[in-house]
């Protein structure tokens, strides 16, 4: 077996989608995605620290472009902001690796664990953007409150995005924004 690869992460985790749909998630071993990359498990674990971190690695990019493109983009909005940073994040990583991006939710989708894990990717991002917003002045609720909504727009896109071939998700997340503002017009507030 190879040892040191230049491109062993990458082999990695194609040989880690690979058994997992063919296998699932849960009946997936380190050994088994070692030896359908053709390295060994020690180099495994000198990527990654166990099975799960092959499905999320790189997240941190995808964290660090959500946060400075809210840092980055001036609109008064704090909403909009969010919105405008995860469109844009979404048509430079997600729109271009679209049948990836699906397979590796069928997966997610799979196992409470690493839906867990999503879902944790998920919260330090709104805590690193809120962070964000209240170091430029936003009264914390507020900015908290934002960048909630607009991480649960993108979360409502991408479902449907990911169910529907022919659109971009950079669009559904607009049509999704634009679905919330009118529900909330129809809405009067509680009093």
């Amino acid at each position: 077996m190879s040892r040191w690869q230049p491109d062993a992460p990458q082999r990695l985790q194609q040989a880690a989608m690979e058994l997992f749909l063919e296998k699932g998630y849960e009946g997936t071993t380190v050994e088994e995605i070692a030896q359908r990359a053709q390295l060994t498990q020690r180099t495994f674990f000198r990527y990654f620290a166990d099975k799960r971190e092959v499905l999320f690695w790189g997240t941190g990019a995808f964290e660090a472009a959500v946060v400075d493109g809210v840092r980055n983009e001036k609109t008064a909005d704090p909403l909009e902001r969010v919105v405008r940073t995860l469109e844009g994040v979404a048509s430079g990583y997600f729109d271009a690796r679209a049948e990836a991006v699906r397979l590796r939710r069928s997966v997610i989708q799979s196992s409470p664990e690493l839906q867990e894990r999503e879902g944790q990717k998920m919260g330090r991002i709104v805590e690193r953007t809120s962070e964000v917003l209240i170091t430029e002045g936003i009264e914390a609720r507020a900015a908290r409150f934002a960048v909630e909504l607009g991480v649960l727009v993108f979360r409502r896109a991408f479902e449907q995005w990911a169910e529907a071939e022919g659109t971009t998700l950079a669009s559904t997340i607009r049509t999704t924004l634009e679905q919330l503002r009118a529900l909330t017009r129809m809405t009067p507030p509680l009093s």
